[in-house]
């Protein structure tokens, strides 16, 4: 321990035992960061400008790229393999008023409707509510300007009264937005030789540090030790969906709905929430799970805990949910709470049936969810009427009372008999029977057209996919306690944090709450921390360049001529890796390199089922829907073994391996320190032969003994005799 002599400049250095050994036991902030071990004990004296984000997700990647932009530097602590949680799997897109895009589509939306339908669809507290709003557009077009995004696609979901769904061309919008932040953080930790920011993966944060009511750190554990990193924190955990043992948070409040599959990742199990309420955070709506209606059920694994889900925007671009018996029972743009409320009412199987010009504008997600063989492709009406069991002519009449209500409502919007959600009135029975009546129609087709229209159609289930509840925070991402107060040092940002969208959440609102309070945040973090020392920083510049685009094209695929490989010394037939398919066994082909990806499954942030559905296969079409190209190399490179055919691809796969593998386990660098020698492998031994951190050490140690010694001299008032000997006996005490 080492302290200054001036009360109002008192700094404790705290070591705590790592591998490999730490940096130097001090540095001057002026000069750089302090190691992530050593740091101030006082609330708001944070000398190395750092904050600590907690869950490598959309939220905090979003605060941790706002942290610096505005001039903080950032750790982020992530108890996964790979940063991402769930926002990476979020499909229909991110909402937005006011938008950019929205305005050269001619899009009339204003943050006042979105306000009103975010209240309409659930949320409580209109202070919070008005944050999320405003902050919405700010939002989509820091997004397409910092990141480069394409975000120009734009579609209304259930309980909408405007389309506002913003997404890309391209791959699942959750992954392209998420990816994008983590690329940007990494490029800057490669820029600054790890001095800015810094991504730690497997640490499990287990404590918060707290000091006279503030929050000054965190406790982790990382491969058996403990570790603690110190500056304000900010909680991005994501909630407790995937939590279904006995004293998990989903027990004590929703046991009802302990028996359903989850769309959630299995890291989610609320952390976050309660290392919160561990220092006096409040909770707020942890009784509020959202079951989401179109969990994607898989033939031949129905029973399966997790599944995929399905996009909201299938049915914002007019897909229709059918029962068992072929018949519309519900508004597909109403509420989720409400179409799962209809699903119960109903009889299973339920199908949700895109025609042909809805497959054709999100003819995408169609291709990904065939891949992966939740969804069928029917060539005709007449097919997919004999797979349900029930006569065309009634998917025909289904199919002309849907296309009657639309004629009916575009030319007499006010006139129907039943009420529409979100207000005025609907023409259509089916929902409206429900008091939900649906009043927006899309892509509508005509009974006659069924017989020889095609048709792309997926069973789905109600599955947990969201929570509402969570920590109570402030307009401002503070969390509070029980009286309102806020902690100060600790923020929430994204599913973690409670009170943003009351008893149900609207479809795209989940990537919003993200960004937009992953800014606020951050934002509001850097002030506590910095004050006046806020700067506005390009992030671009901190990363010396744009990070590579996740739009971009993957290379070329070397599998066109797979099926007539031949084997060669080097190399792997089809036939080969089709003999590798169990979990204790599987072996996969991407961009003609093939990839034992066994030891890989229980890291994989998409989850084992994703790669198992590809187990003995090619997946190169549906693995570049989704990943950007450099993704094996940069994260999985020890799971290349070969290539299909010829011993060229092979070696070039063994090359990058060899590059790569000095990362250390799954390709991702060992992160325990700062400075350019943070990459060495995991393991020194017990000593250290390091000459120049040596050398800088003593000459830190020298540095700070003069300037002690000159600030003694000159700063601190001469000593006055006098009869009181307290201070002489404390010293010979410690003495």
């Amino acid at each position: 321990f080492g302290s200054s002599t001036r009360p109002s400049d008192r700094r404790w250095h705290v070591c705590e035992r790592s591998r490999p050994p730490l940096t130097p036991l001090w540095e001057p902030s002026s000069v750089s960061p302090l190691p992530v071990l050593f740091h101030s004990a006082m609330a708001a004296t944070f000398p190395s400008k750092q904050a600590i984000v907690v869950g490598g997700g959309l939220a905090g990647m979003t605060a941790a790229n706002t942290l610096l932009e505005k001039g903080a530097n950032v750790v982020v602590l992530d108890k996964s393999s790979f940063c991402g949680g769930n926002s990476s799997k979020a499909t229909s897109g991110i909402n937005g008023s006011e938008t950019r895009t929205q305005k050269q589509k001619g899009i009339k939306d204003t943050n006042d409707i979105f306000y009103s339908d975010t209240m309409s669809g659930g949320a409580k507290k209109p202070e919070i509510a008005k944050v999320l709003v405003h902050e919405s557009g700010p939002a989509v077009d820091w997004l397409m300007d910092t990141f480069a995004l394409d975000l120009s696609l734009v579609a209304r979901l259930g309980g909408h009264s405007a389309p506002r769904t913003h997404r890309g061309k391209e791959r699942f919008p959750g992954m392209t937005i998420t990816y994008a932040l983590i690329q940007m953080i990494e490029k800057i930790q490669e820029n600054t030789g790890g001095n800015m920011a810094q991504i730690i993966t497997k640490a499990r944060a287990t404590d918060l540090i707290s000091n006279n009511g503030a929050v000054i750190g965190v406790k982790y554990e990382r491969q058996g030790a403990e570790i603690k990193v110190f500056g304000p924190v900010i909680l991005a955990t994501g909630g407790f969906g995937a939590d279904f043992t006995a004293n998990s948070l989903l027990s004590k409040y929703r046991p009802d709905l302990m028996h359903l599959p989850t769309s959630n990742g299995e890291h989610c199990t609320g952390d976050g929430i309660k290392m919160g309420e561990a220092v006096g955070g409040a909770t707020i709506d942890l009784e509020w799970v959202q079951v989401h209606p179109t969990g994607l059920v898989k033939i031949g694994d129905e029973d399966a805990k997790v599944k995929f889900l399905a996009a909201e925007a299938l049915r914002g671009v007019g897909g229709l949910l059918l029962n068992a018996e072929g018949d519309r029972f519900a508004n597909e743009l109403g509420r989720r709470d409400y179409v799962t409320g209809e699903m119960w009412k109903n009889k299973a199987p339920f199908r949700l049936v895109l025609n042909s010009m809805a497959s054709k504008e999100i003819h995408w997600h169609c291709e990904h969810y065939k891949g992966r063989g939740v969804m069928r492709k029917f060539d005709t009406g007449a097919d997919l009427a004999k797979e349900m069991g029930i006569p065309v002519k009634k998917l025909e009449d289904v199919m002309e009372a849907h296309y009657q209500v639309s004629l009916k409502q575009e030319k007499d919007p006010q006139g129907g008999p039943y009420p529409a959600y979100p207000d005025g009135k609907s023409w259509d029975e089916p929902s409206g029977k429900t008091d939900c009546g649906k009043k927006f129609f899309h892509n509508v087709l005509r009974g006659d057209q069924v017989a020889t229209e095609t048709f792309h159609v997926a069973i789905v289930t109600p599955v947990i996919h969201y929570c509402m509840g969570g920590l109570t925070i402030s307009a401002k991402s503070e969390v509070v306690n029980g009286k309102d107060k806020a902690i100060p040092g600790l923020y929430a940002a994204g599913e973690v944090a409670g009170g943003v969208h009351g008893n149900n959440r609207l479809g795209g609102s989940s990537l919003l709450d993200c960004v937009a309070f992953g800014r606020v945040a951050g934002r509001a973090c850097a002030e506590y921390m910095l004050g006046a020392d806020v700067t506005t920083t390009s992030l671009v510049t901190l990363a010396g360049g744009m990070p590579g685009q996740t739009e971009s094209k993957p290379a070329a695929s070397t599998t066109a001529a797979a099926p007539a490989a031949v084997e060669t010394a080097s190399g792997y037939t089809l036939e080969e890796v089709a003999k590798h398919v169990t979990k204790d066994d599987c072996w996969v082909v991407v961009n003609g390199q093939v990839l034992n990806v066994t030891s890989f499954l229980k890291d994989h942030p998409g989850g084992e089922l994703a790669i198992l559905t590809f187990a003995g296969k090619d997946a190169t079409a549906e693995f570049n829907m989704i990943h950007p190209p450099d993704v094996v190399q940069k994260y999985a490179p020890d799971c290349v073994i070969g290539a299909l055919g010829g011993g060229a691809a092979a070696a070039a796969g063994g090359a990058s391996v060899a590059v790569a593998a000095s990362k250390g386990e799954m390709g991702q660098p060992e992160y325990h320190w700062w400075g350019p020698d943070r990459n060495r492998a995991a393991d020194y031994g017990p000593i250290v032969f390091s000459f120049g951190w040596y050398f800088r050490a003593v000459w830190a140690m020298v540095v700070s003994f003069v300037a002690e010694i000159l600030k003694t001299i000159f700063t601190v008032k001469n000593f006055t005799i006098s009869g009181d000997r307290s201070g002489l006996t404390r010293s010979a005490c410690l003495l």
